[in-house]
């Protein structure tokens, strides 16, 4: 691949091109090379409702949400065929002005109106479905849209100037296939790291499982505590607002600087002086659950630099002998969960463990031998390494990708 002059005068050419095209692309109006599909499923020649994810595209609304939203009568609904496009005009993280969609998966499926669909009349469809992938089109339809009536990210974009918006493409069909066919290697290896992560995740899963799963039976091997005996309450509050390393606990990333995880503080008026202090080694609940944590992430700090957490968590400082690493790894496990599900109520906000002070240091610690205590920590310390190096290959990956279809299109 060559880099190149976006323009030449009037001309218009990619930053990034094969060896052996130099034309100039074109400006085409979407109206140009694709028909609006307006036909309806009026003889319910499909049941399959479509939904468009950014992530995953035109998927089947029941394995998408677990349930379908769309009507139980879909004559009215678009017939989208294999192969044809549909656009969604709502926001998403990442798809600020929505997107497009080519249906690969099933041979035909039900639509809701709200979408804008089409096919193509010329170009190579995996070029354009590549096109569309790079948003490079958002130029277009940031000149036409506006915030709808709704306000909650569905966009106002006009049928007829959707099918007006110009794109610049190649006319070249050996570069079109030539560009689509390379998109599709990098995303065949996205995907193969991508099972890469899952399998690891997956793997890391059964070995915790295998690992902790009847510790907390009370058998010869395994010794069992209560949190109180084992922890106490850190007391450090940041009186003095000398501290603004606000921490925030997250069940996926642990306990990090609160603006890396939303990129913005979010502490109350700013005002910390309540905060508790936390040092490298201390542990940290908080009690709101999620998908990855349905009783609340429990995790050791392992910054460096002393943080400030919400009263609205537990911090908690280590003073049995026992390994931390090996804590850190039994509080990521289940097997403390049944405690919390038979003491902990929902209390007023369902998303909350609500636990007493006395209840929640009842919490049972399951722990072996020393020695397993280390071999333990350090097997899954290894795992959640390679698992780590893994998932940062595969965010180079789709953000060269990214580059990529950002200077393969104009």
């Amino acid at each position: 691949m060559t880099n190149v002059s976006s323009s030449n005068g009037l001309e218009k050419h990619p930053k990034l091109r094969f060896p052996g095209f130099e034309e100039p692309w074109t400006t085409s109006r979407l109206r140009d090379f694709a028909d609006r599909v307006t036909r309806k499923n009026s003889a319910n020649e499909t049941d399959l409702p479509l939904t468009i994810s950014s992530k995953d595209g035109l998927v089947d609304q029941i394995s998408y949400f677990n349930k379908t939203v769309a009507s139980k009568d879909m004559s009215g609904y678009y017939l989208l065929k294999n192969g044809e496009f549909a656009y969604n005009k709502s926001y998403s993280v990442g798809y600020d002005f929505g997107s497009i969609k080519r249906l690969d998966r099933y041979s035909m499926g039900a639509l809701s109106t709200l979408y804008i669909c089409f096919a193509l009349k010329k170009y190579n469809s995996d070029f354009i479905r590549t096109y569309f992938d790079s948003l490079k089109w958002y130029k277009e339809i940031y000149m036409i849209s506006a915030e709808g009536a709704r306000n909650h990210g569905l966009l106002n974009v006009p049928t007829d100037e959707f099918f007006e918006t110009q794109h610049f493409l190649t006319e070249n069909a050996d570069e079109q296939e030539k560009i689509a066919r390379f998109i599709s290697l990098a995303e065949r290896r996205i995907e193969t790291q991508q099972r890469l992560v899952d399998n690891l995740k997956k793997y890391k899963r059964g070995v915790m499982q295998h690992i902790f799963d009847g510790c907390d039976k009370g058998t010869d091997e395994w010794t069992t505590l209560n949190l109180r005996d084992i922890f106490k309450k850190v007391n450090r509050r940041n009186s003095n607002g000398e501290i603004k390393n606000v921490v925030t606990n997250s069940a996926e990333y642990g306990l990090i600087p609160q603006r890396d995880f939303f990129d913005k503080d979010i502490a109350v008026d700013g005002n910390t002086s309540n905060y508790y202090i936390i040092e490298t080694g201390d542990f940290v609940y908080n009690p709101r659950k999620s998908n990855t944590a349905p009783y609340g992430p429990f995790n050791r700090y392992t910054l460096p630099d002393k943080g400030i957490i919400s009263p609205l968590y537990t911090c908690l400082v280590l003073k049995a002998n026992i390994n931390p690493n090996y804590l850190s790894w039994y509080f990521k496990s289940s097997a403390w969960h049944r405690y919390i599900y038979d003491n902990g109520s929902q209390g007023v906000r369902h998303d909350r463990v609500s636990m007493t002070d006395d209840l929640l240091m009842g919490i049972p610690v399951a722990f072996p031998s020393e020695d397993r205590q280390n071999k333990i920590a350090k097997l899954l310390d290894l795992i959640e390494a390679r698992l780590r190096e893994t998932q940062v290959e595969h965010g180079l990956l789709v953000d060269l990708r990214n580059t990529l279809m950002q200077q393969l299109f104009i």
